[in-house]
């Protein structure tokens, strides 16, 4: 495992988290799924959950409030950011759209939550005392982002647009993927989703797992779906699935191919 505590770098998906309709059901899902140990805030952050590997922060739960009660399930990746406001400005100016403003939460931070030109959603975050996750290359950690659009020419120039990024190709026979570079780095990707493909365009977020196959095999066991079975790639074994409330993830595991290297350094 690694640990980090300071600001990641403007444009690194530096948190991630869930909301849904209950989060106590959910909390149950990924505890024993993934190993994290989840400590509920006070009823000044709706009781929001910290999910933590070994006492460091990697995710975050929360319960839709009953006046969003329409909203679907779903993970939200948050890009670090150092101006919330001036990102918010150039989200617009590029063709995205805020659906909700800058605000502070707390003292841990500022955020925002945006779609891009394509329809996928993502959140912004400015850190306070909160930086983002702690914890990485170990099980139940982030272990990479990615968007999936059905543009991705209009996806791309959006993100280099608003973020900066540089890219690296990684299209292949059927299918179009960058990297979203910072500082020559990649931090995570930009997919096309396939034409027959009944996804909508969205942010994944995947979590790393010591055995893909042990977790795909548990995942119906506590109420979720596999959508796509474990399956070697040149990055990782991985999984794709639905949990219990309807929320989509991934999971992704070290291989022979892969090693252990991750967008997240």
């Amino acid at each position: 495992m690694i640990t980090r505590t300071e600001p990641w770098p403007a444009g690194t998906p530096c948190w991630g988290d869930l909301m849904v309709p209950d989060r106590d059901k959910a909390v149950t899902f990924y505890e024993s799924l993934l190993g994290w140990t989840v400590e509920s805030g006070g009823t000044e952050t709706g009781y929001y959950g910290m999910a933590q590997i070994a006492g460091k922060p990697v995710a975050g739960i929360g319960q839709i409030p009953p006046e969003q009660a329409g909203m679907p399930p779903m993970w939200t990746t948050y890009l670090s950011v150092s101006d919330v406001d001036k990102t918010v400005a150039a989200i617009a100016e590029a063709g995205g759209q805020v659906i909700a403003p800058p605000m502070d939460v707390l003292t841990e931070g500022r955020m925002a939550i945006a779609t891009d030109p394509t329809g996928a959603t993502f959140g912004l975050w400015q850190p306070g005392r909160h930086s983002g996750t702690q914890a990485t290359l170990t099980p139940g950690a982030p272990a990479w982002n990615e968007c999936m659009t059905r543009d991705f020419t209009a996806a791309k120039q959006f993100y280099g647009d608003v973020f900066g990024y540089g890219f690296g190709d990684m299209s292949g026979p059927g299918f179009t993927y960058a990297t979203l570079d910072v500082d020559g780095r990649p931090v995570g990707g930009l997919g096309e989703l396939p034409a027959d493909s009944p996804a909508s365009p969205g942010w994944v977020t995947y979590f790393w797992t010591a055995d893909a196959d042990e977790s795909a095999a548990r995942i119906p066991d506590l109420g979720g779906t596999v959508v796509s079975p474990p399956a070697d790639t040149p990055h990782g074994r991985m999984v794709i699935a639905v949990d219990d409330q309807g929320a989509g993830f991934s999971l992704m595991a070290p291989n022979a191919q892969s090693g252990t290297q991750d967008g997240w350094g």
